[in-house]
């Protein structure tokens, strides 16, 4: 399950970068939902961070 997980965020991830860059280089503006979707990705990425962060600390504190 975590596999899918990885490589659908990685996919998706990709595909969104991707096209941003592109929209970016030919001075285009970008798509409300590849914004939208952008947004979704950073913020995961940030929630998933602080969970961590937070996991790694309680472990280096608790022993």
């Amino acid at each position: 399950m975590f596999e899918f997980a990885a490589v659908t965020y990685g996919l998706l991830a990709s595909v969104i970068l991707s096209a941003a860059q592109r929209n970016h280089r030919m001075e285009r503006p970008h798509p409300p939902m590849l914004l939208y979707t952008g947004y979704m990705l950073c913020g995961l990425s940030a929630g998933v961070a602080v969970i961590l962060a937070y996991i790694a600390l309680s472990q280096f504190i608790g022993g």
